[in-house]
Formats: structure tokens, sequence, C-alpha cells
């Protein structure tokens, strides 16, 4: 299968130059998601929790979008900014994938765009 970029309602496009969604050869790859309200910039209020619960909600807004769901998520990639933030984190994560958890590695960062504490990208697959 080629390379296709969907499109829709729930894929929130921004000024910068990478697509939020790409399938190719059976996969779906989601750009680095944050805990922001689509459409909004800056990190939702409430630490690390909070944002890694609407980053989470992120992923999965996009997944619906493509007919997927969190059961979906073969891999995951979190850039965390305070690995002393990583426990409350995982509780988060948790709650998202309680059950045969993707594989996923999680990487110290010293900064992550306009001040988020955390990022995370997904690969899905079909």
């Amino acid at each position: 299968m080629p390379k296709h970029v969907p499109t829709g309602p729930d894929i929130v496009t921004g000024p910068f130059p990478f697509s939020q969604v790409v399938e190719a050869n059976g996969f779906v790859f989601l750009a680095g998601q944050v805990g922001n309200v689509p459409g909004t910039s800056g990190p939702v209020p409430g630490g690390i929790e909070a944002e890694t619960r609407q980053m989470l909600e992120n992923v999965g807004r996009l997944l619906r979008a493509v007919g997927l769901d969190y059961g979906d998520v073969v891999k995951a990639t979190v850039y965390i900014r305070d690995f002393a933030e990583f426990n409350r984190m995982n509780a988060v994560y948790r709650e998202f994938f309680p059950s045969e958890a993707p594989t996923r590695a999680t990487v110290g960062v010293s900064a992550l765009a306009a001040d988020y504490r955390i990022e995370i990208e997904v690969v899905a697959a079909r």
C-alpha cells in the first residue's frame, strides 16, 4: 500500500510542515501528540497527569478517525522532561493500555515545544 495521508474533521492540521497521521503498508503512524486541547496551543493545566491524559485522548481521537483504537497500537515512544514524574505518567498511561500494552521506549529530554512536560508518538497496525 502506498503512503496515504488521511484527512477529516478529527484530524486537526496545524501550521507546521508535518502530517498528523500517515498510513503505509498496514501501519498507521501518528505524529507526536502533546497534552493540549486540539486546535489550541500550550499544555492543559493540572500537571503531568492532566497532560498525559489529554495527550492520550488526542492519540485516541486520531486513531478513531482512521478506524482504529488503543488496542491497535504496537509501538509507543514517550518523551518526558522530568523522570521524577515517570510513575505519575505511568499511572495514567496504564488507564489507556491496561493489558497487552504496546512496546515502548521512554526518553528523557531537556525541553519540549511550548513548555510541555510530555509527548508521545505511536505506531498502530491494521
